[in-house]
């Protein structure tokens, strides 16, 4: 499975327009080789150098497994939106307060659906997805604040 996006450079940068300094929308992301067994997909952005420590930026589960991309700006057509570190159920763009930090996506096909609401917290994703997890993909980001 491959999680890629044109919103990281070819130096792994995330571009500053997905961040709070650019208009802070989400990147766009493509998905493939998703295992053809796959009942859903769920979707984690952590930040795992934030000085509190690990900031979770993106909690999305409940995606078709035909989900094969997302868009700029918007949401997968299914699939539900977890909450963030912030405590809101939405992408919250990368905004380190000092030097470099690493933004890990990681995407995971799973042979269920989550029986879980929307706004669930990643700990609750997680905890459902238990032994759920057929594959796995990371695509890692960086971003450092001018």
């Amino acid at each position: 499975m491959e999680i890629t996006s044109s919103g990281i450079d070819a130096q792994g940068k995330i571009l500053p327009e997905y961040t709070i300094d650019g208009d802070g929308c989400n990147p766009p992301l493509t998905f493939s080789q998703v295992p053809t067994s796959a009942a859903s997909l769920a979707l984690i952005l952590d930040d795992p150098d934030a000085p509190n420590g690990t900031f979770t930026h993106w909690v999305l589960f409940d995606m078709s497994p035909a989900t094969l991309q997302i868009l700029e700006n918007a949401l997968p057509m299914t699939g539900k939106v977890g909450t963030n570190s912030g405590g809101d159920a939405d992408y919250y763009p990368p905004a380190p307060p000092s030097g470099t930090h690493r933004y890990i996506f990681t995407l995971f096909a799973l042979d269920s659906l989550l029986d879980l609401p929307a706004g669930a917290s990643k700990q609750d994703v997680l905890a459902a997805m238990q032994g759920h997890v057929l594959d796995q993909a990371e695509l890692i980001g960086t971003y450092t604040r001018a």
